[in-house]
């Protein structure tokens, strides 16, 4: 139900932009109006959210680390997986960016028969995932020639490469195939396995149902729809240097596709896309491990606030401490 309550949902918004840009003749609310809105929630959603997350304190460190922490001279250090040094928290993190390294030693626990627990790849995840991130930043890039005059040659590069195949007229773009594969798969897999289902909520269907929305309607404008590209150029163009206009000749096919990108720029900042900023500020991932270097002192210390100190704690639980075998401080006095 919250996966067919979100497709729903996308339908229905590509569905109010058909019906709006198209019978009802609403063109410059889908073309101009709507993306302008999207852009300024965008902006200023994102840097909101990324300013509360720099300002929330963070006293100690406190890592998410998998290998030998620094300690003694004679013991080999893992310097990328349990940074002490600035370098080695830019070298984690740019394996966990650009590689989703703690996705790739991501495991998966079965329980079967006996009971007899196994543990299992999960690399699938992993490949799906980077698939899916990739495909859609090489997608993002080549738009990005609807948005500059002249055309820098950077991005046509990236246009070149991804349609080296030659497949069909127009050019069946490599990226385009690999996104829809690497959301259909992400999508799947949340309904196929019994454990991801029961946790999923509809914030998890509906980003996958919209970005596969994104995708398979620009798909349709490309190689069915046959939308006017230089009359698109117009109306990107137009938004970029704050002169709007509304070409002739451009489908309702185009205002779902630009209506569903708006939709998601809008929703970006609030749901769990935002781990794309998130994941800079982490303080288990941006951290040095230096924990046996330096002794990290907590700066909160509030004038008012009564601390439970250590000898308040013994003297309340001496006699249970003894009694169960713990070791105390004053152990002469048990009688106090």
């Amino acid at each position: 139900m919250k996966a067919l309550y979100s497709l729903f949902l996308v339908l229905a918004l590509a569905a109010a932009a058909l019906v709006g840009a198209g019978a009802s003749g609403m063109q410059s609310l889908f073309g101009i109006v709507i993306p302008y809105l999207a852009v300024a929630c965008f902006v200023f959603g994102f840097s909101w959210r990324v300013v509360c997350w720099a300002q929330s304190p963070v006293p100690f460190r406190i890592p998410t680390t998998c290998g030998q922490q620094s300690s003694l001279p004679w013991i080999k250090q893992s310097k990328v997986e349990n940074p002490s040094s600035t370098l080695g928290v830019i070298v984690r993190m740019a394996f966990e960016v650009l590689l989703f390294r703690s996705l790739f030693r991501n495991t998966q626990m079965d329980v079967h028969q006996g009971p007899r627990v196994t543990y299992s790849s999960s690399k699938w995840l992993w490949l799906g995932g980077l698939a899916f991130h990739y495909s859609f930043l090489v997608i993002f890039i080549r738009h990005m020639r609807l948005f500059t005059e002249p055309v820098p040659a950077f991005f046509g590069l990236f246009e070149a490469v991804d349609g080296m195949l030659q497949i069909g007229a127009p050019t069946l773009y490599i990226t385009d195939l690999v996104f829809v594969v690497a959301v259909t798969y992400l999508f799947l897999r949340r309904v196929v396995v019994p454990q991801i289902r029961y946790i999923s909520l509809v914030a998890d269907y509906f980003p996958l149902f919209l970005l596969l929305g994104v995708g398979l309607s620009g798909i349709f404008m490309r190689y069915f729809a046959k939308t006017d590209i230089v009359a698109v150029k117009e109306l990107t163009m137009g938004l970029v240097t704050f002169n709007p206009v509304i070409p002739a000749g451009i489908g309702a096919t185009f205002y779902v596709h630009l209506f569903l990108v708006s939709v998601l720029l809008i929703y970006f900042p609030l749901s769990k896309l935002m781990h794309m900023g998130g994941v800079f500020l982490s303080p288990t991932r941006n951290l040095r491990a230096d924990s046996r270097s330096f002794r990290h002192v907590n700066p909160w210390k509030f004038e008012n606030v009564h601390y439970h100190t250590y000898d308040e704690y013994e003297d309340e639980f001496r006699e249970k401490m003894i009694e169960a075998g713990l070791p105390v401080d004053k152990e002469g006095e048990q009688n106090v």
